[in-house]
């Protein structure tokens, strides 16, 4: 994998030491993979270090795009690309949406958008960017991993289509880690 400074590191290396939850998405002007990013931004960095547990994000697009994308969605974890998608074709990762195509029936929780509405979002960062450049094939589906340290593999995830995601609550809750509220609510605290 590639990280924001274009350095690489073996993918192994993620998760060697300690416990890591990696997150594939599918490419950065991906609305849902936004979305879902940005509630995975609300996961404290203590919630992560209480536990010993690294929260990682992988993309497939070029390095420079790591940053904006952070940027965009508030994201302070780790960040990595895989340009070439070896990591997702050796994971067995899809390309295309499957049987379940995305409709009305399947919803994420951490997808607010509609379909459409998401659509022409996506579309239009796309077109306004630097470089026209859909940061990423298009027809890839991501997945999330819960691994190590070492070689144990504690939980897989591969997604069908793009609002297959795995529940983070539940995804943190396998790692261990404290999970988070997603509502959009302010807390009241009584003093």
């Amino acid at each position: 994998v590639v990280d924001a400074d274009g350095k690489k590191i073996p993918f192994r290396a993620l998760y060697s030491e300690r416990k890591a939850i990696v997150v594939f998405v599918r490419n950065f002007l991906c609305y849902t993979c936004k979305e879902y990013v940005e509630d995975l931004a609300k996961v404290p960095k203590s919630f992560l270090e209480d536990a010993n547990v690294r929260l990682i994000v992988i993309g497939q697009s070029s390095y420079h795009h790591i940053k904006p994308f952070c940027n965009l969605t508030g994201y302070i974890h780790e960040m990595y690309v895989d340009p070439q998608r070896e990591i997702y074709k050796i994971l067995g990762m899809k390309r295309g949406e499957g049987n379940n195509t995305p409709g009305t029936s399947v919803q994420s929780p951490h997808v607010k958008s509609n379909m459409l509405l998401g659509s022409i979002r996506s579309m239009w960062r796309a077109m306004t960017s630097p470089v026209f450049d859909f940061q990423g094939d298009p027809a890839q589906q991501g997945g999330t991993l819960i691994l190590g340290p070492g070689n144990e593999v504690h939980f897989l995830h591969l997604d069908k289509h793009r609002l297959d995601h795995a529940p983070i609550n539940t995804v943190l809750q396998l790692a261990g880690v404290k999970t988070v509220d997603f509502a959009n609510k302010s807390q009241i605290i009584d003093i």
